[in-house]
């Protein structure tokens, strides 16, 4: 699976548990996740290559509690495992 493929579902998946996506320019130094007003926000910055976005999200969603609820395919299942904390 391609790099763009992976990212791809794994925004899909980030929507289906309830995170916001924004997209921003945060000069490399930025992104993250936070909750406020209710909602889960996770930050991408522009100025960071696919891949380290691509491992912002991995990581992100390795620790998430409600994975296990949804369906995903299971290569994106184990790259999720290698990165839970």
């Amino acid at each position: 699976m391609s790099t763009l493929q992976q990212f791809d579902q794994l925004v899909d998946i980030a929507e289906q548990l309830g995170y916001r996506i924004r997209y921003d320019y945060f000069g490399g130094t930025g992104g993250g996740v936070c909750e406020f007003s209710g909602n889960k926000w996770l930050f991408l910055d522009l100025a960071r290559t696919s891949a380290e976005q691509l491992e912002q999200l991995q990581q992100t969603l390795a620790n998430e509690p409600l994975l296990a609820t949804i369906r995903i395919a299971e290569e994106i299942k184990l790259e999720l495992s290698k990165r839970a904390a």
